[in-house]
């Protein structure tokens, strides 16, 4: 039995949320941060980068501080506005390709501490406490957790209906992008929501698991001040049919001491090779994994069989993409042995073109590029059930929430 609350979200004004709400921090060069906090004075990246208008080189608590500050400056002025009732929302992002669409709403800590709420990625202790760190000091969210829900009829026909009623936002942004809210906040349809997910017994954290790590820490910690907020964490639910998922690329910086040809000798153990030349090959198919080298393409299909540990309990980790990438060629043949942080290796999101893949790679400073199949949530699900853990950087997951867009206090 999964539980959902409704809350009181602090919103921008209707008039000004095409110029508050931003994409996630991280994604922004610091030529277009620069440009975005020059140009408008209204951006969340006021709030999240207080430091721009001094210095960047401050504290970590000096900095959370200004963002609590910039925070409450943004509330003074009536950027952003408390709703009065609590609500769920109905969010929609339309994309050039796709569209998604899901509810937000607060999910439980203890579903979490239960596994109630099922995560598939580990996570790093440093960068959970970090971003606890960051809730305590500013007393505010603003990234809700992804999570999936298995596809229900019913609540599919609830959002068709719900989407023909007026919504409070309907903006676009300059990535091309549409985005629409609808507010949730009778308490028939309250009832009828929480009572929904009360019948699911099982969510999926789809991305957002340091958040989340971080939300429980948090709660353990300060829930003896008794803030009920504390007892739930932001989140974006949608239905697993809804999400989109790519995969990350892999690109090496050299090939541990192997010529050309010893190395790819060496990965004809495991794979059958076929030269693509100039073709801007990419895999068709699990098992299959692109290659760019020395200025060509190759297509490696792995060879699998019974030694592959295919009948054991670990099968589903083994048997993914990344894994045996990581397995049979990344561990033994080129040496990297820590995916997180080892220099020699960086990760290209699989919506980036494999165009970028051969340029850094002409360029000279990396050796050798591997395109994988995307994981789908099945893999992901099965993962999550038998408690085990992806291989860092395995999926790239959309949608992608809008920072400002909604507020969850603490």
């Amino acid at each position: 039995m999964s539980k959902i609350i409704p809350f009181k979200a602090v919103r921008p004004t209707p008039d000004k949320v095409a110029l508050v709400t931003c994409r996630n921090y991280d994604d922004y060069s610091p030529a277009e941060l620069a440009s975005w906090l020059d140009f408008n004075p209204y951006s969340f990246l006021h709030v999240i980068n207080p430091a721009y208008v001094h210095s960047q080189k401050i504290t970590l608590d000096k900095r959370f501080k200004g963002v609590a500050h910039k925070y409450q400056d943004f509330k003074n002025d009536g950027i952003f506005l408390e709703d009065e009732k609590a609500a769920f929302f109905l969010y929609e992002i339309q994309t050039k390709s796709q569209s998604f669409t899901g509810i937000v709403a607060g999910t439980s800590i203890d579903d979490y501490k239960n596994n109630v709420i099922k995560k598939h990625e580990d996570t790093l202790q440093y960068r959970v406490e970090l971003f606890k760190d960051y809730l305590h000091q500013t007393g505010f969210n603003t990234e809700p957790v992804l999570i999936t829900y298995p596809d229900k009829s019913e609540i599919n026909n609830w959002i068709s209906e719900k989407k023909k009623e007026q919504p409070i936002y309907h903006f676009a942004t300059t990535n091309k992008e549409k985005h629409t809210l609808w507010k949730v906040d009778s308490d028939s349809e309250i009832t009828w929501l929480e009572k929904q997910f009360e019948n699911i017994p099982e969510l999926y954290i789809a991305d957002g698991h340091h958040r989340s790590a971080s939300a429980e820490l948090l709660f353990d910690e300060d829930n003896h001040l008794g803030n009920q907020n504390l007892n739930y964490f932001m989140s974006f639910l949608i239905a697993e049919s809804n999400v989109k998922i790519y995969e990350f690329n892999r690109i090496i910086r050299d090939l541990n001491g192997n010529s050309k040809e010893e190395f790819i000798l060496k990965l004809s153990e495991h794979f059958i090779i076929k030269t693509k030349e100039q073709e801007l090959w990419k895999p068709q198919g699990k098992f299959e994994f692109g290659m760019y080298l020395d200025g060509a393409f190759y297509a490696l299909f792995y060879k699998v069989n019974d030694n592959d540990n295919i009948k054991k309990q670990n099968s589903i980790l083994s048997n993914l993409d990344a894994q045996v990438l990581y397995d049979k060629v990344l561990q033994p043949i080129l040496g990297i042995e820590d995916l997180r942080n080892d220099e020699r290796i960086e990760y290209i999101p699989g919506k980036q073109s494999i165009l970028t893949i051969k340029e850094l790679v002409d360029e000279g400073e990396f050796e050798v590029g591997f395109m994988l199949f995307p994981s789908d949530i099945s893999e992901i699900k099965a993962l999550a059930d038998n408690n085990l853990i992806m291989p860092p950087k395995s999926t790239y997951i959309e949608p992608k929430f809008r920072s400002g867009l909604m507020v969850y206090e603490l």
